[in-house]
Order: structure tokens, then C-alpha cells, then sequence
């Protein structure tokens, strides 16, 4: 199929954009890589009137770490510039982003897709959403008004549904703090396709010993979710295999044609179990078992 006319705007820089999504209102759309977008657009399942290419606005294609150790992705890096990143630039202690690189799509997708996209995207199986979520980043948005910072777990409000307002632009995203033992999994019928279920465990780890840590789900909730039922698990020292049950059993996953709830659930727990136990890797291979 072939998507509904639509008229074509160039973008130039950040401030031209908004003003421009400003007047366009909300029959405006921006396309970024274009991965998820366009697909959209060619089923008809979006019918924009406008669409806003910002393609070309290098200032949002970097990524560095700020001198408080900060993590900064501008909205048109790549999946594969993440995955390909070299230590200098995505030391040991954010590896989990690149690591979860290859869970998303193929290799043509990746060199195209971008971060922003995927995060203003708002899919609540998405690979980044649940990175940010789980890991506590915030989401930098530009406006005609200026600049705002918005806490991930505020960001996401529904299926494909953001706290970004229509003359607002996703310009950088911020993971604030290393995580050197988190793990992202995640399961799907197909490599390469949607995932059913994925889970993202970020454990806290103090003389080779884990004392506590963050569990994130996606594919469980209209939009990915943090588990405190299973963190409360590790904060009290109970085993990786208590802490997925604990979120099997909080987990309330759909039922429909992709797979039962129940089933969702057994993934939930098979899948939490196996990212605590990639998490806790490094610590294991300095001789402190993973419990």
C-alpha cells in the first residue's frame, strides 16, 4: 500500500521546527529514521497532513558523557552507531544499551532507526521505552517555549501515546547514572520481530553481594513498567529465582492472538530470572556467585 497525501517540510534547526509544529498543529507528524513511521503510513494506520523531516538537523546525531558521568543520546543517533560504539565513548558501565541493540529488528533497520524515534514512538515493546524506564533516564524535549526535561517513567501514557505535546520536538535523551550490571531479554516468535514479552533487571551490587536493584517490563502494559514487587524481592535479599516469581505473579498481561496471558506470565518469569542472572555476570566472574 501507499500512504495518504501529504505535504513535505524540510527542517533547519531545532527552533524553525517547533515554531513549525506550532502552526501545523496536531494533523503534523515528524519523521526522524522513518523505521516505524513510515510502515505506519503506508498501512494507513497514519494518515498525517504534514510531515516534518528532521533528518538533516546533525545536532541532534550525538553521543557523550557529560563530566558527571551522565549519558547523552541526541534524538538522530542510530541503533547501530549505540551498537557499534566504542568504549571511549560507551564505557563498561552503559554495555547494557549496547548489548540490547541487537534485539531490535535486522541490521538495515538499526542503521536507520534512531533513538528518538523509537522513543517518541512510544511502543510498549520497544527496546529503548524500557531501557528508560527501568533505568531511570529523562526525556529532553524542545518547544516554542523552551527546553523541558521529563522522567521517563512520566513520559509514557498509553499505547503510542507520549507526554510529547504537538509543537514540541524529542531532542536528547539522558541516562544519568552507569549501570554496570544491567541486562536487557526478551522473547518473540522471530528474530528480528516485535518482541512478546522483554525484561530489563539493573541490580545494585556492593562488595561483589547484590542489594537490591531495578525490574522493568514491556509487552505486559499498555506502556513499559517498573516492578516493585520484585524489587522489593531483591532489596530483601531473596534469590533471582523469588524475584521473578514476584514478577509473574504482579505482571497483568493481555490475552490476545500473540499469546495468552498465562503464557505471557511464564515468559515474565523465565525472562527476569535469565536477565538477573546476565546482570549479576560480572560480579560472578570474579568468584561471588550469583544467588
Amino acid at each position: 500500500m501507499k500512504p495518504a497525501p501529504f505535504r513535505y517540510h524540510r527542517a533547519r534547526d531545532v527552533h524553525g521546527t517547533t515554531r513549525l509544529l506550532a502552526e501545523l498543529g496536531e494533523d503534523a507528524k515528524v519523521l526522524a529514521g522513518g523505521q516505524s513511521l513510515v510502515a505506519m503510513m503506508n498501512f494507513r494506520l497514519a494518515r498525517p497532513d504534514h510531515l516534518v523531516d528532521i533528518g538533516g538537523l546533525r545536532e541532534l546525531d550525538h553521543l557523550t558523557t557529560g563530566a558527571d558521568g551522565a549519558l547523552h543520546l541526541g534524538a538522530l543517533t542510530t541503533h547501530h552507531t549505540v551498537e557499534t560504539a566504542p568504549d571511549a565513548l560507551l564505557g563498561p558501565g552503559f554495555a547494557v544499551l549496547r548489548r540490547a541493540m541487537g534485539w531490535i529488528g535486522h541490521l538495515p533497520i538499526r542503521t536507520r532507526g534512531t533513538v528518538g524515534g523509537s522513543l517518541a514512538h512510544a511502543d510498549a515493546t520497544a527496546e529503548w521505552c524500557l531501557l528508560a524506564v527501568t533505568l531511570g533516564a529523562e526525556i529532553v524535549v524542545s518547544g516554542p517555549g523552551g527546553q523541558r526535561r521529563v522522567p521517563a517513567g512520566e513520559f509514557f501514557l498509553g499505547p503510542y501515546t507520549s507526554a510529547l505535546e504537538p509543537d514540541e520536538l524529542l531532542t536528547e535523551v539522558v541516562f544519568p547514572r552507569p549501570a554496570p550490571h544491567a541486562a536487557l531479554t526478551e522473547f518473540a516468535a522471530r528474530k528480528g520481530d516485535f518482541a512478546l514479552v522483554s525484561a530489563v533487571v539493573d541490580l545494585d551490587v556492593e562488595g561483589g553481594r547484590v542489594r537490591g536493584g531495578r525490574v522493568g517490563l514491556g509487552g505486559v502494559a499498555p506502556v513499559p513498567v517498573r516492578v516493585p514487587a520484585a524489587e522489593a524481592v531483591l532489596a530483601d535479599g531473596g534469590s533471582f529465582a523469588d524475584c521473578a516469581a514476584a514478577a509473574a505473579a504482579a505482571a497483568d498481561p493481555p490475552d490476545d492472538a500473540g499469546g495468552s496471558a498465562a503464557y505471557r506470565r511464564q515468559l515474565v518469569r523465565a525472562l527476569v530470572e535469565r536477565a538477573c542472572v546476565q546482570a549479576d555476570g560480572a560480579t560472578e566472574q570474579k568468584g561471588a556467585g550469583a544467588r
